[in-house]
């Protein structure tokens, strides 16, 4: 003790280098020491400082605390200037939650905390809590009537909208303040700015998708012009100005233009040199922009000397003389750095060098994979996976192209790799760490979801939404952010392993499966089929036409008029996205599991045509779920990684609103759950008591799930959801449930159904139930019939009862609806039997032992045995 007092006073003396005085005294003749001289290594005599004052356990008054609060805002400001992005996260997070928790004021913490946290949040990627943290200095803003920190928090808003995808949302933003706020000129041209910013990225979508119009790009140019046209008299925008030079050169390079665009860029580049806020990031930005211009013109070694001086620029111990590419250990999560690993690829794979390319890709997942340690929310993890995947389709092609050359079957392999580490990664590395999560993890997890659905059920209100109980929920939310943030910097997240090829083959030709996994890039879909313990990669161009087909059988579903209406349309449709996705059977394996992807995740493979017919006899039609029992899953991992759980007995909790004398009322349903009885045991909450409580409280004491019901697969604005008798649930909101089923089944519409992103699949009602644990469930891809789901699930279920797997129960019950006679050739169409699908385990089912016939088989031995005894009794009396 007396050692750690000598070791206070000694620091106090010679660190701060002068007579003992006040704690809050020494904080601020540190910080001001420093501030007068900034630099890397003098970061450390602040860390020292912070530790100090949190090793002195005495309590600490609030001008204490306020002083540390202002050390730790001045360390996170100058760490993300020598680019320590990571650090000066958690130092502006420290100073924030000091600031709210001991409820201190006498300090601007927007001005000097808040901004700055949630642009660094931004730059990392960390959408949700950016928006979070603007929103809520957004609101106490708004609430002050402090009018400068409103504009900057709608600008920084506009600013994550932009960051994550959210265009639309940005724009409509940004001209809703331009048209009813007070801008002065400056302000507008602003906000003009990043106006014609994300009209560009709107433009530049529009490129990959074949609908862009030469009325956009006029538009496009001609915001611009205005902003500058604001601008340029305010020597203080020169920064704003020159964004607005290099995105028209950005434009103009879209057209193919280059002579105008170097001409932008020219003067761009010359009003930051002018500048004097020229930081080494700053910097490093410039020369990778000029570095992709030149790209775009082929020039290549000029831009490969510029990605030269990004490296030297953010890395100061880079040297070029033995590799172009830095090493490994000193990179970090720089978004600058990212761009110019992917552009130093595409230049390697201009020159022909494609195994120096896949190097450089491999830096990029380096630097991504840093950023997604930093992440909290799943929707900016989604988000993060996106650039994730558009470098996958790089790599993916490259492989390919090496195979192709050298006949190697490792390029495959790695190709598939690559792809599957994209396949469901949030809900992997949920279900993953969830298995060693602690407690105080879980309820964190628990309670930030719970915060989320409280916000989004509020939004969905719209303009009668309570915008201070919306605040209150996000300030709720960063609060168990921040800490959960330190506990899990205590531990290293668990990372989902490669997938073992020769195990796979093992499991696939144990239970007879072809396996199909596809990867749906911007240019291409790619297709690995496994079979034979052979990996074979093939895909077909995303072009219009190809799209087009797709969507055009995916719109045969839509209605129950669609496909009887252009019965002949339907069956040629279906042939050739059969032909399309390469279906066509080589193999003798009866079972075939499907990785859908994009697009895909919408179709029903059962229902694609194998040989095209003049028919309108829909049981006489050629199908694919006649060639094989069909299932699907998120990921191979997945299916690879399946734990052969000890088989619960069948027991089944049933939940049947039925919504009588409503008018959505599910009049076959009770035939349904009258189906399920009949063939298992179980609890059937139906009508008022088919609530939300009652399921939740049940859940965990059943093997199989059934909930029959209605659902939506929600919009731009509300989630999916499905609706008990007392309540619609949100999808995150099952998140949490305490379950552990062998089988859910969601008798309902849509439920498989929701805004799709092409890493994670749907934002369903089935992605809600597979957070919480479910393995298997058969869910609907469109709005189902109550009759036919009624008639299709006394089947299903006949077959479950009987030990058939769960797979086979579905490819059976499909058969038997076809063949069904009773059923009309109308409600046979592929609308009414193909609309669920299997998601899980293809293993074998364990077929119910028929005890009549083992009883007669053991009659008749008995038998038998009597015979043969009096037959030898009666030798014996013969011979005597």
């Amino acid at each position: 003790m007396i050692k750690k007092i000598l070791f206070l006073f000694l620091f106090t003396i010679v660190v701060l280098g002068q007579n003992p005085q006040s704690l809050e005294d020494s904080i601020y003749h540190i910080v001001d020491g420093y501030v007068k001289q900034p630099t890397l290594e003098g970061l450390v005599k602040l860390n020292q400082m912070d530790r100090h004052f949190w090793n002195d356990k005495k309590i600490k008054t609030k001008d204490e605390l306020l002083a540390i609060v202002i050390l730790n805002c001045n360390k996170g400001y100058y760490e993300s200037q020598f680019g320590k992005n990571r650090d000066a996260t958690e130092s502006y997070e420290k100073a924030w939650e000091l600031f709210q928790k001991n409820k201190l004021s006498n300090y601007d913490i927007v001005e000097f905390c808040l901004k700055p946290l949630g642009n660094l949040y931004t730059i990392q990627g960390d959408y949700d809590n950016a928006e979070n943290i603007i929103k809520q200095y957004y609101y106490s803003a708004t609430k002050e009537k402090n009018l400068g920190q409103k504009i900057a928090a709608i600008l920084n808003l506009s600013n994550v909208y932009q960051s994550a995808g959210k265009n639309d949302m940005a724009i409509d933003l940004l001209r809703k303040t331009i048209q009813t706020e007070k801008l002065s000129k400056t302000q507008k041209g602003i906000f003009v700015t990043n106006l014609a910013n994300n009209y560009l990225l709107n433009y530049k979508k529009s490129l990959v998708t074949q609908e862009k119009h030469s009325s956009d790009f006029k538009k496009i140019e001609g915001t611009y012009l205005y902003a500058i046209q604001l601008l340029q008299l305010d020597k203080a925008q020169s920064e704003t100005l020159g964004n607005c030079y290099r995105n028209l050169a950005s434009l103009y390079v879209q057209e193919h233009h280059y002579d105008k665009a170097n001409a932008y860029f020219a003067e761009a580049k010359k009003l930051f040199l002018a500048s004097a806020n020229k930081d080494s990031r700053k910097l490093a930005k410039l020369y990778y922009e000029e570095a992709l211009l030149l790209f775009e013109q082929q020039k290549i070694k000029e831009a490969s000397v510029l990605i030269q001086s990004v490296f030297k620029t953010l890395l100061p111990k880079y040297s070029n003389a033995k590799n172009i590419l830095p090493n490994q250990a000193s990179l970090y999560a720089d978004t600058v750095l990212l761009d110019a690993f992917d552009l130093q690829a595409a230049i390697f794979s201009l020159e022909n060098q494609p195994k120096n390319a896949l190097k450089s890709y491999a830096l990029s997942f380096y630097i991504e994979d840093l950023f997604a340690n930093l992440l909290i929310f799943e929707n900016s993890k989604i988000i993060t996976q996106t650039r994730v995947r558009n470098r996958t389709e790089k790599c993916i092609a490259l492989y390919d192209e090496l195979f192709k050359k050298e006949k190697k079957q490792s390029y495959i392999e790695t190709a598939f790799q690559l792809a599957e580490k994209t396949k469901s990664t949030v809900l992997k590395d949920y279900l993953l760490n969830n298995i060693t999560a602690s407690r105080a993890e879980k309820l964190h997890l628990e309670q930030i979801q719970n915060w989320s659905v409280e916000i989004a059920k509020e939004q969905q209100k719209g303009e009668a939404a309570d915008i201070s109980k919306i605040n209150e929920a996000i300030k709720n939310q960063n609060e168990l952010v921040l800490s959960l943030k330190k506990i899990e910097s205590e531990k290293n997240p668990k990372k989902a392993s490669e997938i073992n090829i020769e195990n796979l083959f093992t499991k696939l030709n144990a239970e007879g499966v072809m396996l199909l996994s596809y990867f749906s890039g911007t240019e291409k879909t790619y297709c690995f089929t496994f079979e034979n313990n052979t990996i074979s990669l093939n895909s077909f161009n995303n072009d219009k036409e190809t799209t087009g087909n797709i969507w055009k059988f995916i719109d045969y579903f839509k209605d129950s008029d669609a496909i009887l209406k252009d019965v002949k349309g339907y069956n040629h449709s279906g042939k050739v996205v059969y032909d399309l996705l390469q279906l066509s059977k080589q193999t003798d394996n009866k079972k075939l599991l499907i990785i859908p992807d994009g697009l895909l995740n919408f179709l029903s493979f059962e229902a694609l045509i194998t040989k095209e017919t003049a028919t309108t006899n829909f049981a006489k039609m050629h199908y694919l779920v006649q060639d094989y029992a069909i299932g699907y899953n998120n990921s191979v991992a997945f299916y690879l990684n399946e734990v052969e759980a000890e088989k619960p007995r069948k027991m089944v909790l049933g939940i049947f609103p039925v919504f009588e004398k409503t008018d959505y009322a599910l009049s076959f349903s009770k035939n349904e759950m009258a189906s399920i009885k009949r063939n298992f045991e179980g609890q059937f909450f139906e009508n008022q008591k088919a609530t939300f409580d009652n399921f939740k409280n049940n859940a965990s004491s059943y093997s199989i799930l059934h909930l029959s019901t209605h659902a939506s697969s929600g919009d731009l604005v509300s989630p999916a959801s499905i609706k008990f008798y007392d309540q619609e649930v949100l999808y995150p909101e099952l998140y949490s449930l305490n379950i552990n089923p062998d089988l859910v089944v969601l008798s309902a519409c849509e439920t498989g159904i929701g805004k799709l992103y092409k890493s994670e699949g749907a934002m369903s009602i089935a992605r809600g139930f597979q957070f919480a644990g479910a393995r298997n469930l058969l869910f609907s891809l469109w709005k189902v019939n109550d009759f036919t789901t009624s008639v299709f699930m006394d089947y299903f279920y006949q077959y479950c009862q009987k030990g058939t797997s769960y797979l086979e129960a579905n490819h059976k019950a499909k058969l038997d609806f076809l063949n069904n006679k009773t059923i009309s050739n109308a409600k046979k169409s592929p609308y009414y039997w193909s609309a669920f699908v299997y998601y899980g385990g293809v293993e074998s089912g364990e077929e119910s032992f028929n005890y009549v016939y083992l009883i007669f088989g053991f009659i008749a031995v008995i038998g038998l045995l009597l015979v043969f005894t009096r037959f030898r009794k009666w030798k014996k009396f013969k011979k005597s």
